[in-house]
C-alpha cells in the first residue's frame, strides 16, 4: 500500500492524496448507509407514484448526476433526465400534470444554486425529492424529502474525490434498487475491487500524470461512462491545470480527432457490449501517434497502458471503478506542474452566491 512517504511528497496535496486513498474504507461506510435506508427507501418510491424523475448538481455533481439519470433510466424504465442546478433555477422544466421526483446532489449541501433549485421546485409543488450528499446537518439535506447521506466520505480538500465516489456510490445504488437489480450487497466486492486498483495502477497514474510528453488529454466514455469521463476530466483541470477533454466515444470521430497527435493521451473508459467498438477509435487514436489509457473490466487486445477491473459486477455497479486511478493521475500531474492539489488555483470548496433569484 502506498502512504505518504512513499510518494515523496511535501504538504502540498497532502489531503487529496489521503482522500483519494482512503476511499475503499469509506464506500464500504456507504454501502452501510445505504442498506439502513433501503426499507424506507422503497416505502417513499412506491408511495410517490412519481411520474419523471430529474438528477441536479453543479459542477462535479452535475457530471455525477449525467450518471445517475442515464443509470436511473436504464434500471428503472422511468424517464429521467439531468439538469445543471442553475438551469432548474432560471428556467423550470416542471409541467403540472406530472409529479416529479427531483435528485439532488450536493457534497456540502450549502451550493447556491442547488439550494435554490430545491426551493423552486419546492414552491411549485412539482413533486418530492431525495438528497444525496455527505453532511446530514445540511441545508440541502434538510429541505428533501428524503435524504442518503455518506458522512463519512466528508474532505478537507477543495477538489472532489471521495465525496463524489461515495455519493455516486449512492446514486447507483438508488437506481439498482429502485429498478430490481441488486442492493448494497450486491456490490459488497466494489471496495476491495477499489483497494486492487490503487494498489496495483498506482504506478501507472504516477507515471502518465508526471509524462511531461503529454499536453492534452482526452476522456472518452459512453451511457453510464460519460458522465464519469467528464468528472475524471474536471479533476484533471481543477487539480493541475492541464488541457482535458471528454467526449462521447465515437463522437471523437466527429471533429476533434483533428486536435491529437503526439502530445495526446486518450484515456478511454469502455464498456461490455460495446468494447469492439469503443476500442477501434483508441486504436485509431493510437495510429495518429496519440499515447492510450484503456480502462476496462476485461480487456480483448493488449494495450501499451491498461486498467482491468476484473470483477464479477454487474455492469452498473462499476462506474466508481473507474475512477480511483484516474483521481491519483491528476494528483500526480498537479504535484508535476507546481500545483497544490487540495487547494486549486482561483477554486473554493463551495460556491455561495447572493441574489440568485
Amino acid at each position: 500500500m502506498y502512504t505518504r512517504s512513499d510518494t515523496a511528497m511535501t504538504q502540498k496535496g497532502i489531503h487529496t492524496f489521503e482522500e483519494i486513498m482512503s476511499q475503499p474504507a469509506v464506500w464500504q461506510d456507504t454501502l452501510g448507509v445505504f442498506q439502513a435506508r433501503a426499507a424506507d427507501l422503497q416505502t417513499f418510491w412506491e408511495d410517490g407514484a412519481f411520474d419523471e424523475v430529474i438528477f441536479t448538481g453543479c459542477g462535479s455533481t452535475h457530471y455525477l448526476s449525467l450518471v445517475g439519470a442515464t443509470l436511473f433510466q436504464h434500471l428503472t424504465g422511468m424517464p429521467t433526465r439531468a439538469y445543471p442546478a442553475s438551469e432548474l433555477v432560471f428556467y423550470p422544466p416542471y409541467r403540472p400534470d406530472k409529479k416529479y421526483l427531483l435528485v439532488m446532489v450536493s457534497r456540502s449541501g450549502t451550493t447556491t444554486e442547488t439550494v435554490e433549485a430545491a426551493r423552486v421546485f419546492q414552491e411549485m409543488g412539482a413533486g418530492q425529492s431525495i438528497g444525496v450528499g455527505c453532511d446530514s446537518d445540511s441545508t440541502l439535506m434538510q429541505l428533501a424529502d428524503f435524504a442518503l447521506v455518506a458522512d463519512s466520505a466528508r474532505e478537507e480538500s477543495v477538489a472532489q474525490t471521495r465525496s463524489f465516489s461515495s455519493m455516486l456510490l449512492l446514486v447507483q445504488l438508488l437506481a439498482a434498487y429502485l429498478g430490481g437489480k441488486g442492493d448494497a450487497s450486491t456490490l459488497s466486492a466494489v471496495p476491495e475491487a477499489g483497494e486492487h486498483l490503487l494498489t496495483t495502477y498506482h504506478e501507472v497514474a504516477r507515471q502518465l500524470g508526471e509524462d511531461r510528453a503529454i499536453e492534452r488529454f482526452f476522456f472518452l466514455g459512453s451511457h453510464m461512462r460519460y458522465g464519469i469521463a467528464c468528472e475524471s476530466m474536471l479533476k484533471l483541470k481543477e487539480m493541475s491545470l492541464s488541457y482535458g477533454e471528454a467526449f462521447h466515444v465515437l463522437e471523437f470521430r466527429h471533429g476533434p480527432m483533428s486536435m491529437v497527435n503526439d502530445q495526446t493521451l486518450m484515456i478511454g473508459l469502455l464498456g461490455d457490449n460495446t468494447y469492439t467498438h469503443e476500442a477501434a477509435v483508441l486504436q485509431e487514436m493510437q495510429a495518429r501517434n496519440a499515447q492510450v489509457l484503456a480502462v476496462a473490466n476485461q480487456h480483448r487486445l493488449e494495450w501499451p497502458n491498461a486498467i482491468t477491473f476484473g470483477v464479477d459486477l454487474p455492469e452498473w455497479g462499476r462506474p466508481v471503478l473507474y475512477l480511483p486511478v484516474l483521481q491519483l493521475m491528476a494528483y500526480y500531474r498537479a504535484l508535476m506542474n507546481g500545483q497544490n492539489p487540495d487547494q486549486p488555483q482561483s477554486l473554493t470548496a463551495v460556491v455561495s452566491l447572493d441574489n440568485l433569484r
